[in-house]
């Protein structure tokens, strides 16, 4: 079936950076046939845009979906971690407690534009089955990690659920299985090596880790090796083409040529990682590198919210800060880091990211009549620091409306809503349970 979408203005996000005052994209299928200005094709379905930004749906390169659960749980308590959130998970976190949490996080990102994403956790087969019926395109990975996760007590259970996991989305158009190492000091460099080893057995598994994320990282594989984080994980093999590294906030130059070299991708988190006051991760001097970064909202129990606005405004400020300057990461640097670029991060950039002929007709609406964004001299300044996810209209992933007019037409809002109020209720009667206990 074709559809020509016309009177739009258009940002294709192409290595260009093209753009279209008036411009129509035309859809066949799944897929971008033709895009430009003028005349547009006859036939098929035509939908006037109204004079809207059209632009590439974005892609979140790191998330833990689930934890929408958890979100603003023990804000102001120092060792919520340890006094709240692992104990909740060992003893709460269970199939129905991902899908609930995971169908919320949907829910919040298509609204806000967000039509990729890359997750990591547990019970990952339920992810899969979320984002499936979402409509979203999605990475998911099976954590492996050596304290008491919830889906599996030794490192071969992991690996037994990472294979359940890729037989059961091989092939899939729009689901990518994922093996996903914690972090260095979670699985240390045996587990690492054997991940590497099974990773090169199954090329089409991305593989995904949080890497030089915290000092105590740091201490440990100063400590353990001699070395600093990425050594760690090279010494184990694991940095390799492809790797999605989430975090990099402590890397040296060294570190940086190395994973330069290696054809290391960055996730990177502003948001989650100021608020934890760990740092700013050296962007600017990363992808100077050529090392791809792609904007990511980490999970929303560190970041809050799973909207990629949100992030747009510290990724850009926390560089200028750097700097000292107005300069490092211009605005439409951002929004790249959120589009094409992000989709390099994830080995997707030869069929998401862009709008361009051949590509899949993943898309979103914006309007630009709210008060807050006019004028608009630069589109991408409007968009990193002045948008929200309120203005996105309409969301498509290969082809298929996800949203019209703000309705979600794939996930039933109220039911998604109920269920996870109604795991949080149990969240929160243990809460009182573990206050009462510490007390």
């Amino acid at each position: 079936m074709s559809l020509v979408l016309t009177n739009a203005r258009i940002l294709t996000m192409d290595a260009g950076l093209s753009e279209y005052a008036n411009g129509w994209i035309a859809i066949e299928g799944d897929t971008i046939q033709a895009l430009g200005e003028g005349t547009p094709p006859q036939g098929g379905e035509t939908l006037d845009m109204g004079g809207d930004l059209v632009m590439p749906g974005m892609v979140n390169s790191h998330c833990h979906m689930t934890m929408t659960l958890f979100r603003g749980l023990g804000e102001d308590v120092d060792d919520r971690l340890f006094r709240y959130v692992l104990p909740l998970e060992r003893e709460c976190v269970t199939p129905r407690t991902v899908a609930a949490g995971s169908s919320l996080a949907a829910l919040e990102m298509i609204r806000g534009g967000v039509t990729t994403v890359a997750d990591m956790y547990y019970f990952e087969t339920e992810v899969g089955r979320v984002i499936e019926r979402s409509g979203m395109r999605g990475v998911v990975g099976q954590t492996l990690a050596d304290f008491a996760a919830p889906d599996h007590k030794t490192f071969d259970e992991g690996f037994a659920l990472t294979q359940e996991l890729a037989e059961m989305f091989a092939g899939h158009p729009r689901v990518t299985a994922s093996i996903a190492p914690h972090a260095p000091y979670s699985t240390d460099v045996p587990v690492m090596a054997r991940i590497a080893h099974w990773s090169h057995d199954h090329p089409d598994v991305p593989v995904q880790i949080h890497m030089a994320e915290m000092v105590s990282e740091n201490k440990w594989a100063e400590k353990s090796y001699g070395m600093r984080p990425v050594q760690v994980v090279d010494k184990a093999g694991l940095l390799k083409p492809g790797l999605i590294a989430a975090h990099c906030l402590f890397v040296s130059d060294a570190d940086m040529d190395r994973m330069a070299e290696a054809d290391v991708r960055v996730a990177h988190n502003a948001r989650s990682n100021a608020k934890a006051g760990r740092g700013i991760a050296p962007v600017e001097a990363m992808r100077a590198r050529g090392i791809p970064v792609g904007i990511a909202t980490d999970g929303p129990m560190s970041g809050n919210t799973l909207d990629l606005f949100s992030q747009f405004a510290p990724v850009s400020m926390f560089q200028k800060l750097l700097g000292n300057s107005r300069k490092p990461m211009p605005a439409c640097e951002a929004v790249r880091m959120a589009t094409l670029e992000a989709a390099r991060v994830l080995g997707m950039d030869q069929r998401i990211g862009s709008l361009e002929p051949g590509k899949q007709a993943d898309l979103i609406r914006i309007s630009l009549d709210d008060p807050r964004l006019l004028p608009v001299y630069d589109i991408y300044a409007t968009l990193v620091f002045a948008a929200m996810p309120g203005d996105v209209r309409d969301v498509m992933v290969a082809g298929r409306w996800l949203m019209r007019d703000r309705e979600v037409q794939t996930l039933e809002a109220p039911k998604v809503v109920a269920d996870a109020l109604q795991i949080a209720g149990e969240f929160n009667a243990r809460i009182v349970e573990i206050d009462r206990r510490k007390a």
